[in-house]
Parts: C-alpha cells; structure tokens; sequence
C-alpha cells in the first residue's frame, strides 16, 4: 500500500490504542452467553445441545454479517468509524436484551446471531483501519489490536476470578461495555492516511481474491487456525474443569496468554515473515492438541495449556497482515471481511462437534482432535513460503 501523505508523529499509536480499547469493550459481549452458560442451562432448564446454539450462532452470526458486508463492500465503502460504532451498539442492545427474556430459547438463538452479525463490523473494520495507519510494522499493530480482542473475549470469565456474579448481571456489564466501543468508535476512531477512496461496488473481486494461488494460501492457512481456535476457546472452561484445574486457568489462558500471544507473534513476523510465523504457531498449537491428551491431569498439564494460549492465538493476526499486504489495497477490507467470515463459519462446526464427542469419549480424547487444522495451515504457510523464495 502507497501512503499518500504522512501521518503526524505519534498518531498511529493513538488511534491503535483507541481501537484496542473499542476491541476490548466491544467484543466482550462475544462469549458472554457462553460464560453463564451453566446458570443459565440451570434457571432456563435447556437441554445441552440448545446451549450448544447459543455458542454456534453467535460465530453463524458473524460469518454472514461478514459475508454480507464482504458481498456490498461496506467495509470500503462507508466510514469505517460509523461501521465499527454501529456494529458494537448493535451487539450491545441485543446482549442487553437478552437479560430480559423468559426461558425462549428460538428468540435467545435469534439474539445471539444478532449479536455475531454486528461484531462482524467491528473487528475486520478494525483491522482496515489498522492497515491504513501502519504501511510497516503491521504486524505488531495487527497484533496489539488481536490482543485487545482476546482480552475482551475473556472478559465474561472474569466473574470466576472475582468472585460470584449472576448470569444476568454479567451479560448487562458487557452490553454496557459494548457501548462504550461504540461510543468510543463514533467519537475518536479515526482512518490514516493509507486509506484510498471508495472503490466501486465489485462482488467479483471475491472470485478474483480466491483465484490469486498466495491468497489462497493465506486463507486456508486462516481456516487450519479457525478449526480450532473458538473451539478451544469456547469449551475450555468445561475442558479445564474436567482436568481438575482451578476456575480463574480460562481467563489467564484466554485473556493473559492470549495478548501474549498476539503480541509475540506480531513482533516477530515483522522481523522474520509472516508464513514462517504462522507456521511456527500452527505447528506448536497442534503439537500441545495432540500432547494434551497423555498430559491431561498430571502436573504438566498447566504449563502445557499456557503454551498452548500462547500459540493458538499468535498466527492469526499475520494472516490478516499477509492478505492486506496481497489483497487488492481498494479491497482490503473486503478481502479481510471475507476471510473471516468463511473462517468463523468454519469455527462454528468444530464449536458443535466438540460437546458431543466429548460426551462420547470424553474430554481427555475430544479435544486432541482440534489439531487437525492447524496442522493442516502449516503445510499451507509452508507451500506459501516456497513461492516467495527467489527461484
């Protein structure tokens, strides 16, 4: 991407750090539902595979709010602030509703993919904006901002590190943190100076993205992440508990070891390439899957999942960083859009193949079946780093 003028001193890492703060708040409301699941399965009396739907739509939620805005161009065509600001209002109202309901499991499920859809304009619009500041070291922005991200989805957990919280007041405090994204988003987001004009409406550039053999690539390598990442995420307190661990390991997982994670991970592939450190990472990640299981509930097993926090994460913000620096930069945010919408798609099928498989066999064998993905994106970064060898 060519600058067009320069951005004061200092200026990027302000708008970095607003929208750190827009991430963290905003996506708080992500695993909201998730978190109380147990007392709100106990109070509603639904069945597990209904408590299931609620994870699950939330990821179907964003996949096609993504879809959508990917398919109109909306992420390079409106503001980028008032996309981001009404995403995270948008979640916000219906996180705040969902409080209020009697035991409606159908309108609960229509609540949640409403939530999913709104996000989808806050997160990849963010990484756009990212873009626009950070002509170099876009891997480390892209990993701060993944950092906040992940902080935010481990914000629900809290209340088990802090003491009791009831279910409803759980969701209500991340609803109101939705609004302050918002807020925030609306008053102080503002683009760089590598943003280009509105492009033109152009659906086809989606067949274009996919026909180009790096692209590709970068996304299937995204797509080996996602296969475990939200999986791991969704059912890890479960997991943990199965293992005996102590009920705060989730959020130190998620919340600690992932902002670790990301941010290693963005340093990192600015100094050694991004396909080498998603292949790193993807490899690591589905070594610890596959580790887990003759390590579940023995002394190494903790240390091993803290690895594991680390590595699940730190790969994925240099997929976004490699498809922006290969994408069309008129479509970047349609390029970024896309990508995460298959990907979370794909999340949402491994969010549901894990509960009953683990109900079958158990927690110990279900979750080691995650590594697959990511031992598949590593063959793909590993295919994507010999065509940019010279010769």
């Amino acid at each position: 991407m060519t600058l067009t003028r320069s951005a004061p001193p200092g200026a990027r890492w302000r708008q970095l750090a607003v929208l750190s703060v827009v991430q963290v708040a905003a996506m708080s409301v992500w695993f909201s539902a998730s978190a109380v699941g147990p007392a709100l399965r106990a109070e509603w009396s639904l069945p597990a595979e209904q408590a299931v739907l609620l994870t699950i739509s939330v990821q179907a939620g964003f996949a096609a709010g993504a879809v959508g805005s990917a398919t109109l161009n909306l992420a390079d065509r409106v503001r980028p602030p008032v996309l981001i600001g009404c995403g995270a209002a948008t979640a916000a109202l219906a996180t705040a509703v969902f409080p209020w309901l009697g035991p409606v499991p159908w309108l609960a499920v229509v609540l949640r993919f409403g939530t999913g859809a709104a996000l989808a304009l806050v997160y990849p619009v963010g990484m756009k904006v990212v873009v626009s500041w950070f002509p170099r070291r876009r891997g480390l922005a892209l990993g701060v901002l993944l950092a906040a991200l992940t902080l935010g989805s481990a914000l629900p957990s809290l209340p088990a590190v802090l003491g009791p919280l009831s279910w409803r007041a759980t969701l209500l405090s991340a609803a109101a943190l939705a609004v302050l994204g918002a807020v925030v988003a609306l008053g102080w987001v503002r683009t760089g100076p590598g943003l280009l004009p509105s492009p033109p409406w152009r659906p086809r550039y989606l067949l274009r993205m996919f026909a180009d053999r790096r692209q590709r690539l970068v996304c299937l390598g995204y797509f080996g992440h996602m296969w475990e990442l939200y999986a791991l995420w969704a059912w890890l307190p479960a997991y943990l508990a199965a293992a005996g661990a102590a009920d705060w390991l989730p959020f130190l997982v998620i919340g600690g070891c992932g902002a670790v994670g990301c941010l290693l991970g963005g340093t990192l592939s600015d100094r050694c390439g991004r396909p080498l450190v998603a292949q790193a990472a993807l490899v690591t990640s589905g070594v610890c899957a596959v580790a887990s299981y003759p390590l579940f509930g023995t002394a190494a097993f903790v240390p091993l999942v803290l690895v594991w926090g680390v590595a699940v994460i730190a790969d994925s913000g240099q997929f976004s960083a490699a498809l922006a620096e290969l994408a069309d930069a008129r479509y970047v945010g349609t390029a970024l859009s896309t990508m995460t919408a298959l990907g979370f798609l794909l999340s949402g099928v491994t969010i549901q193949l894990v509960p009953p498989l683990a109900g079958a066999v158990g927690w110990r064998a279900a979750v080691p079946v995650l590594a697959v993905g990511p031992l598949l994106g590593a063959v793909a970064m590993k295919r994507l780093r010999s065509l940019s060898r010279p010769g």
